[in-house]
């Protein structure tokens, strides 16, 4: 339309000849890119980021991740936006060859070593979940090796990396005098999602984790883990997600969370 108007040749006329509605043009030249497609853009912003914060979810979660952050849309659309751009959940089904995990956002600075010289030198993490009536529960743990107690823990519906930046901040909290702590975990996704590692800039701390598959490089978290499955969960089986809530609360700052005296032969 431009290079006949160019030449002097009316739009009216070029459109006739083409047999096309002026209407459309002017509206086109006026808005190069329509409200919808900046509208889709915007979503699938939205979802990408949640995927790249939480691989692990499926596009239900991606949408109520984009609604909560103003992008609003249908979970139809989000299945839509995720299909076309191959945003998959890495626990869905395999597509093609099966991938290794995420590469390590730290090295792994503890190796297998769960002494330190004093409080705040060295904190473990992990995160565990338990079935209850209504549905799973995820607790995240952060353990101070020093002391040997729990100095911070959240507990969640979702394995989502929010939950895990909340425990690590619970801990930063009830402790003074941070900076340079290791915090040492295994190589989950929430672990080395971008929030978590930001948090971990914020709080001045070395993040470190251990190996894919080796639980001995978190043993320390595994055991007290262990203590947790045996006093709470093995006795709470199918109760309601707040009864076992509190159950876990009160094990941990109650029984988990004072420092067990050395044994000594």
């Amino acid at each position: 339309m431009k290079e006949p108007a160019g030449d002097g040749v009316p739009v009216t006329v070029t459109c006739r000849i083409l047999k096309l509605a002026g209407q459309p043009y002017y509206r086109r030249l006026d808005k190069p890119v329509p409200d919808a497609v900046l509208e889709e853009a915007c979503r699938a912003n939205a979802l990408f980021d949640a995927h790249l914060e939480d691989p692990e979810f499926g596009y239900r979660f991606l949408a109520d991740e984009a609604r909560s952050s103003g992008a609003g849309m249908a979970d139809r659309t989000a299945w839509r936006i995720c299909r076309d751009n191959r945003w998959w959940s890495v626990f869905g089904k395999k597509r093609g060859r099966v991938k290794k995990a995420g590469p390590p956002v730290h090295d792994d600075l503890v190796r297998r070593d769960f002494t330190a010289p004093g409080p705040n030198r060295l904190w473990l993490a992990d995160i565990t979940e338990h079935a209850t009536g209504e549905g799973k529960l995820y607790l995240r743990t952060v353990k101070d090796v020093f002391s040997n107690r729990i100095v911070g823990y959240s507990i969640d519906l979702r394995m989502k990396s929010r939950p895990a930046v909340s425990a690590l901040d619970n801990a930063v909290a009830r402790r003074d005098h941070v900076d340079g702590c290791i915090l040492h975990s295994d190589r989950g996704s929430q672990f080395r999602s971008r929030k978590f590692v930001q948090a971990l800039d914020r709080h001045r701390m070395a993040g470190s984790l251990g190996r894919v598959g080796a639980a001995g490089d978190n043993a320390a978290m595994e055991f007290l883990f262990s203590l947790l499955q045996k006093n709470v969960f093995d006795r709470r089986r199918r109760i309601p997600r707040e009864g076992l809530r509190i159950a876990i609360t009160a094990c941990s700052w109650r029984g988990l969370c004072r420092r067990r005296p050395a044994q000594t032969a």
